[in-house]
């Protein structure tokens, strides 16, 4: 691990963040690197969009009349704002599940509005409030489709995670033996894999030309989705959905806890194949909320920017856009007055 951002008060380097970064494209060559890319990492709510893929490669978008949004929303770490509350529960309408089904727990919203509203009304959240809850009832969605148990849908041993664990080894490139298995958040099951890996897999879902033809249709329908949506994906004025954006469908990003981050370029943005990004933030780069009750990550956007600014898969306007999230911030204190600032601090190799 190598420093990846440095935090200044004054002239004064005040704390420092560290990382390993990896670039691959999808036929498997490491393009850049920094630190070590082949550290291994739980991918967490990066792992969405693989945790998806099966149940859209068996089509079970058509089967259950999926809009774009829903696909979206599966692949999420929502804020529960209110338009992620009225798509889950259209989903759900739609399967026939309830959300008591789901096995997620409940937790505070990440949108301001609704977390106001939450307090203000002393309303307690419910498993769809989980930003996860999405993805939770797609798994349930998956199992009723083949008739499958619905009670332990999260169970290691159940059909559905054993498909989702095939699916996401066969998209990495690794023996399924070798992913290491951990209990998310969200009580699902999560995988840690080297960083390499999780950027190829990734490479592999915006570029599926190596892919059978429903596996490739699968991807092509997620990664659209994705971009189509980033509302869904995290919520309006989120990095992940700012970033894709601006990116108009040739990049997808999905964020995950404990400073971990995946990207994908679509094939044409810095060369003809497609390409995946990992980074893994050692500290965890846990966000901290602002006045504004919204939760801000100090590494893992700026070090995104950065990461496409050497890589020129984003030009000064895209990145004059979204220079709110860095890689250069001021840091101001509750007065407003100007105390140092955050920058990033590495060069891809």
């Amino acid at each position: 691990m190598l420093p990846i951002l440095e935090l200044f008060r004054g002239n004064i380097v005040e704390s420092t963040h560290f990382g390993s970064i990896a670039v691959v494209d999808s036929n498997g060559k490491l393009l850049y690197s920094y630190g070590d890319p082949y550290t291994v990492a739980f991918l967490r709510s990066s792992a969405k969009p693989f945790q998806a893929l099966p149940f859209v490669e068996r089509g079970g978008a058509e089967h259950f009349n999926y809009t774009q949004s829903e696909i979206a929303l599966s692949c999420s770490s929502h804020e529960t704002a209110e338009i992620h509350l009225d798509t889950v529960k259209a989903m759900q309408a739609k399967i026939g599940i309830h959300e008591d089904d789901l096995q997620c727990g409940p937790h505070l919203p990440g949108d301001a509005t609704n977390l106001r509203m939450v307090i203000k009304q002393d309303i307690t959240p419910t498993r769809n409030f989980n930003n996860c809850s999405g993805k939770h009832t797609s798994m349930l969605a998956h199992a009723k489709m083949r008739g499958l148990p619905l009670d332990n849908y999260l169970a290691n041993e159940h059909p559905i995670q054993k498909d989702i664990l095939n699916t996401f080894a066969e998209m990495c490139r690794i023996e399924k033996e070798k992913v290491t298995l951990g209990i998310d958040g969200c009580s699902a099951p999560n995988f840690a894999v080297p960083l390499f890996n999780a950027a190829l897999g990734m490479a592999r879902m915006c570029d599926p030309q190596e892919l059978s033809d429903a596996r490739a249709a699968a991807c092509k329908k997620i990664t659209s989705a994705m971009a189509a949506h980033p509302e869904m994906v995290s919520n309006h004025g989120e990095f992940d959905c700012e970033l894709m954006n601006i990116g108009a469908g040739k990049i997808i990003t999905k964020r995950g806890a404990e400073g971990f981050q995946i990207i994908g370029l679509m094939p044409g943005v810095i060369g003809e194949l497609g390409v995946g990004i990992a980074f893994k933030i050692t500290d965890g780069d846990a966000a901290h909320f602002g006045d504004d009750l919204e939760s801000h990550a100090r590494v893992r956007p700026a070090a995104t920017l950065e990461i496409l600014r050497q890589l020129k898969a984003l030009n000064d306007s895209q990145l004059k856009s979204l220079s709110k999230f860095g890689p250069t911030k001021e840091i101001r204190n509750y007065a407003g007055l100007l105390t140092g600032k955050s920058r990033t601090i590495f060069e891809l190799k």
